[in-house]
C-alpha cells in the first residue's frame, strides 16, 4: 500500500508520524494533505530498509530543497558523487536527484542509495539511453527494465517525462534555446524519428502500475521548459503544462503520488503566475521548481540569480526547490558547486518560510540576532547556515587570540561599532535615570 493508498484509508503510516514530528504538527494533518494529493512522501518501500529518514513535499510543511548530483561521461567516479552526496546532505539538502549519465550506472546508483539519509530521484531515460546508445533506439521494453531495475534498487521518485507529447514538439521551433531539458529532447527525438506519440505517455498507466509496487512517487518532468526569458511562458510550456495536470489525476487516481515539475527560466514578473497556473491546472500537486533563472546574463553566478527566483516561486506556493550551482550552464559541478548551490537554496527556501508566515520560521533568525547584538559571536556562528565560512571569515581579520571574542568585528572596530555604542548609551542612559530618581 502506498501512502497515498493509506491516507484516503485514513491509515497513519510511520512515515507520517516521522514527518509530522519533524515539521510540528499533527500525524493527522500530514495524512489529510497526502490523501488530498497536496503532499507527497517520497519512500520507496526498499529505500526504508537502509538510512532514509521520511520527510514531506507540500505546501503545508516547510519549503525543501534538491540538490542535483551525477557523473558524466567524462567526468567524476563513485568516490566523488558520495563526496557530493554528504557535502550536499550536511549543508542541509531535503532530497538529492542522481543525475549521472556515464559509467557504471547501477553501482553508481546503489552507492548513492545506500549511503542517502535523504530520498533520492533519477531520470531513468538516461539510462535507457545510455544502454542502447543511440535516441531512436529506445523502446517501451527496455525502459520498463529499467524502471523496474530502478525502484527495486530503492530509488524514491522518478522524472517522467510524459508529458512531451508529439503535437507539441513544433511549438518549440522559434524558441531561441529550443528544447533544454535533456529527457524532453531526447523524447521528442524519439517521436519525429518514429512518427509516434511518446511511449511514456501511451504506457504511462503501465508505469503507474509499476511505480504503486514499490511506493515511487512521480516527479512528472517538464519536457518543454523554457531555457532562457525569451521561451518563457509560450505556448509548448503551457501545453505540456496541461498535459501534466491530466497525468497528475490519473496517477493519484491510482493511488501514486505525484509532484510536478517546473521552468527553469522565467522573468522575475512571471514566476508567481506561473506557480499559480500549475497549482490550478494540477489541483494543488507539489510544484518543484529548477530555480527559476529570472536573468540569463551571469553564467558563473547562476545559484544567485536562481535564487532569485527560488524566493519568488517558494513565497508563490511551490513546495520544493531544485538548486541551481555557479557550474550552471558551464561545467558539471564539483563538490565546492554543491555547498555553494545548497546554502544558495536553503536562503531562498527559509525566506519563503518567512515570507508565508510558517509557524516558528523567523525563531532561527530572531535568536542569531540576539546572538549578534550581545556579541555572542560562538552562538551566532552555530546558528548560521554555514558554520564553518562565518567563523572562517570573522577570525580571517581579526587574527590576534584576544580578539576574537571582542565586542566588535574588523569591519567597525572598537570605536564605531553601532551596536556597541547603542550598548554604552543605554547603559549611560539607565546610570542618568538612576542618578536622577535618587
Amino acid at each position: 500500500m502506498t501512502q497515498l493508498e493509506a491516507a484516503r484509508q485514513g491509515q497513519i503510516t510511520p512515515e507520517m508520524k516521522r514527518v509530522a514530528e519533524k515539521e510540528n504538527v499533527t500525524p493527522e494533518f500530514i495524512r489529510y494533505e497526502i490523501a488530498a494529493g497536496r503532499m507527497i512522501i517520497p519512500a520507496n518501500i526498499n529505500h526504508l530498509k537502509y538510512r532514509l529518514d521520511p520527510m514531506a513535499v507540500g505546501i503545508g510543511v516547510s519549503c525543501k530543497i534538491n540538490a542535483n548530483i551525477g557523473n558524466s561521461a567524462t567526468t567524476s567516479e563513485i568516490d566523488q558523487e558520495l563526496e557530493k552526496l554528504h557535502m550536499a546532505i550536511h549543508y542541509g539538502a531535503d532530497t538529492v536527484m542522481d543525475l549521472s549519465t556515464g559509467g557504471d550506472l547501477n553501482e553508481i546508483r546503489d552507492a548513492i542509495i545506500q549511503a542517502s539519509t535523504v530520498p533520492i530521484g533519477t531520470v531513468p531515460i538516461y539510462q535507457a539511453l545510455n544502454e542502447v546508445g543511440k535516441i531512436e533506439d529506445l523502446s517501451w521494453p527496455l525502459m520498463r527494465d529499467v524502471l523496474e531495475n530502478q525502484a527495486k534498487q530503492g530509488v524514491d521518485y522518478f522524472t517522467i517525462h510524459a508529458g512531451t507529447l508529439q503535437r507539441h514538439v513544433p511549438l518549440t521551433r522559434n524558441r531561441v534555446t529550443g528544447i533544454v531539458s535533456r529527457g524532453g529532447s531526447i523524447m521528442a527525438q524519439w517521436c519525429i524519428a518514429h512518427n509516434q506519440e511518446n511511449f511514456l505517455y501511451t504506457h504511462y498507466d503501465e508505469i503507474t502500475e509499476l511505480l504503486r509496487a514499490y511506493d515511487v512517487s512521480y516527479s512528472l518532468g517538464d519536457g518543454l521548459r523554457p531555457g532562457c526569458l525569451a521561451d518563457a511562458s509560450d505556448a509548448a510550456q503551457f501545453a505540456e503544462l496541461d498535459t501534466l495536470g491530466e497525468l497528475t489525476a490519473r496517477a493519484q487516481a491510482m493511488g501514486v503520488q505525484v509532484m510536478v515539475e517546473g521552468p527553469g527560466h522565467i522573468p522575475y514578473h512571471q514566476v508567481a503566475m506561473n506557480v499559480e497556473r500549475q497549482q490550478k491546472v494540477c489541483n494543488g500537486a507539489p510544484f518543484y521548481v529548477l530555480g527559476p533563472l529570472v536573468t540569463d546574463i551571469a553564467p558563473g553566478y547562476d545559484h544567485i540569480t536562481s535564487c532569485i527566483g527560488a524566493t519568488a516561486a517558494g513565497t508563490a506556493g511551490a513546495a520544493l526547490l531544485c538548486y541551481v550551482t555557479p557550474a550552471e550552464h558551464l561545467s558539471l559541478p564539483n563538490t565546492e558547486d554543491v555547498r555553494q548551490g545548497v546554502i544558495a537554496y536553503k536562503i531562498a527556501a527559509h525566506a519563503s518560510d518567512i515570507a508565508r508566515n510558517r509557524p516558528g520560521a523567523r525563531d532561527r533568525d530572531d535568536e542569531l540576532s540576539r546572538a549578534r547584538f550581545s556579541f555572542d559571536w560562538n552562538r551566532q556562528f552555530a546558528l548560521s547556515l554555514d558554520p564553518e565560512a562565518a567563523k572562517a571569515k570573522h577570525d580571517s581579520t581579526l587574527p590576534q587570540e584576544g580578539f576574537k571574542d571582542a565586542p566588535f568585528c574588523s569591519m567597525c572596530g572598537p570605536k564605531f561599532c553601532a551596536m556597541k555604542i547603542t550598548q554604552d548609551g543605554r547603559a549611560l542612559e539607565d546610570k542618568l535615570l538612576a542618578k536622577a530618581g535618587a
